[in-house]
């Protein structure tokens, strides 16, 4: 560097001048990909998921700094963050969290099931009439309207949870990471919950087709 100039050069090892980080560059991409959420696809983000694997240890420890823990499925090869479960410490939540208003609820439920339906499948692709068909119990009001409200809760899917990936026009790939997303605890309490919603709707569905 001359007198006068600014050396733009980062030292060696560093990715910019003031670089105080030590993972190499893809492997903190992966690490930005698993905090920015919802989960990082090995099969979407092959170069990402080497470098998580690769650098594995030292993720996990960086992630353990923010008080999350690495969820890691190798089989399907997707990868996410979630608050570090103990009944050592308490816990402060670290991240954001999506509000789910009740067919997005409801949607996630029904692709949950149609995903465990179908174990030992490499992909799973459903029809959009299909999870349409099995939300039409809740529906409330015109039935133009109701459908209007699934197409929105279908491209939340698709594109803010990224649950489902679009193939074609109406059909679309569940991804395996819905199998986590939602425990064992939670699904049994929503579903009851929904069945009970359910039973309401038709017994009144009913009784209004009696009169």
């Amino acid at each position: 560097m001359t007198e006068g100039t600014v050396d733009l050069v980062a030292p060696e090892g560093r990715l910019w001048s003031e670089d105080l980080g030590t993972l190499a560059e893809q492997s903190r991409r992966a690490l930005l990909e698993i905090v920015r959420g919802p989960y990082l696809s090995g099969q979407r983000r092959p170069v990402l998921w080497a470098a998580l694997i690769a650098d594995e240890h030292a993720i996990r420890s960086r992630l353990h700094d923010l008080f999350l823990d690495l969820v890691i499925d190798r089989v399907d090869e997707f990868a996410f963050a979630r608050k570090v479960r103990t009944t050592e410490i308490d816990v402060p939540s670290p991240m954001r969290t999506e509000s789910l208003n009740f067919l997005d609820t409801a949607m996630l439920l029904v692709l949950r099931q149609l995903l465990l339906a179908s174990p030992g499948e490499s992909r799973v692709i459903v029809g959009q009439d299909e999870v349409y068909e099995r939300l039409m119990v809740y529906r409330t009001g015109d039935e133009k309207t109701f459908r209007g409200n699934l197409n929105g809760a279908w491209g939340r899917m698709a594109n803010r949870f990224r649950v489902i990936h679009v193939v074609e026009e109406d059909r679309a790939e569940i991804s395996p990471v819905l199998k986590f997303i939602l425990d064992h605890d939670r699904v049994r309490a929503l579903t009851e919950q929904f069945q009970n919603i359910a039973a309401g709707a038709t017994s009144a569905a009913t009784s209004e087709g009696e009169q």
